[in-house]
């Protein structure tokens, strides 16, 4: 194996009723008054919300509040957010939701010190300073609840960016099972999918490394066992927890040791479409661009690409394999054309374009231009 350097702060409450838990640990890390931020006002809805106000003024822990987190973050509603922060004086970051919320907690525990939060992104600017940031997780797929990344779009550019730091970690992130399971079906698939997507960002870099890529092929199998178990019960308390679980384990730093810091092509040109088209989910761009990556770069690493395709699909080739991804993902109502997302074939060179436009892409085979575009041509 290459040398690798592990590390993950981030403590997990895993499992039913850990809410009532967090004001507990928020009260013993100091915090006095903390930001809550959340979306579109599910959690009064679940139950999830009266939990959280109830478990902070049990430990005397003031808040405020700002909802209307969308998917796809924005640069706008980020620093709106930071001015409150500022204005309310508070010392730590609540995010309840998905990865949406989450990496815009991130982003405003960072921007609370920085003079233009954006800097962050363009790399001109380090974080060397963030509040701490507290996690409930309404929804699985980004592991946004246990790394130290976040990505955020800047509407007026059209650029849909990622950073990250040491110093972005979660300090204690909560991810009970039982609140997702009144989640819509789009969104259980999404984030399945987003989440079998970064182990194989990892995976296809595979040579000897057999602890790493064994157990990424364990939580691909197990996310596709517990999605299909979920389609015939959303209740299914066993599938949806094991279905967080892998979520967590497929970018908390498990799923990448000694794999070079994974590829990210994939994520790169679905960046791309969502940059241009905010209305796409990230995991329903991934179901669309990923299956045609892997066709379209199998033969840079050929024996990791045989494995997966035997692995995983019970197929020996990966032509095969990759047609049976594709049924699965419709199977499960997940989109597996550019047209589903009703983009246009003549928006494939913007894409392609807006995907570059940071530089360099590709590890498993470095990218140029031409290859986006016949990556998104074999998608459309």
């Amino acid at each position: 194996m290459n040398n690798f350097v592990f590390y993950n702060p981030t403590k997990i409450l895993f499992g039913k009723n850990q809410i009532q838990l967090l004001g507990k640990e928020m009260k013993s890390n100091n915090v006095k008054k903390v930001l809550i931020l959340a979306g579109g006002g599910s959690i009064k809805q679940n139950g999830v919300y009266d939990v959280t106000i109830k478990t902070l003024s049990k430990e005397g822990i003031e808040s405020v509040e700002v909802w209307g987190v969308r998917p796809n973050p924005t640069l706008d509603h980020a620093n709106e957010a930071i001015k409150i922060a500022r204005d309310n004086n508070v010392d730590a970051i609540l995010a309840i939701g998905g990865g949406s919320v989450i990496d815009e907690s991130k982003s405003i525990a960072a921007g609370f010190y920085l003079d233009n939060l954006w800097d962050v992104f363009e790399k001109k600017a380090l974080i060397e300073k963030a509040l701490p940031i507290y996690t409930i997780l309404t929804l699985s797929g980004t592991c946004s609840e246990m790394d130290p990344f976040a990505v955020l779009s800047n509407e007026a550019e059209q650029k849909k960016w990622g950073m990250g730091s040491p110093l972005l970690f979660p300090k204690v992130s909560v991810i009970d099972p039982s609140i997702q399971m009144s989640l819509p079906w789009h969104q259980t698939v999404n984030g399945g999918i987003d989440a079998i997507s970064h182990t194989m960002e990892f995976y296809f870099l595979g040579t000897n490394e057999e602890i790493t890529i064994s157990m990424d092929e364990a939580i691909i199998n197990t996310i596709i066992k517990s999605i299909d178990a979920l389609q015939v019960d959303s209740k299914d308390y066993s599938a949806r927890s094991n279905l967080a679980w892998c979520a967590t384990l497929a970018l908390n730093g498990n799923s990448g040791v000694a794999l070079k810091g994974g590829d990210w092509a994939s994520h790169r040109i679905e960046h791309g479409i969502s940059a241009l088209h905010p209305e796409v989910a990230h995991g329903a761009g991934l179901a669309v661009v990923f299956p045609n990556w892997i066709k379209y770069c199998a033969s840079e690493n050929p024996a990791q690409f045989k494995r997966f395709a035997e692995k995983i699909w019970n197929c020996d080739n990966i032509e095969d394999a990759v047609e049976k991804m594709k049924s699965k993902f419709r199977s499960w109502s997940a989109p597996t054309t550019l047209r589903d997302l009703n983009i246009e074939k003549s928006e494939i060179e913007a894409i392609a374009d807006n995907a570059l436009n940071i530089g360099n892409l590709g590890a498993v085979k470095p990218l140029t231009r031409e290859d986006v575009i016949k990556i998104l041509e074999f998608s459309y």
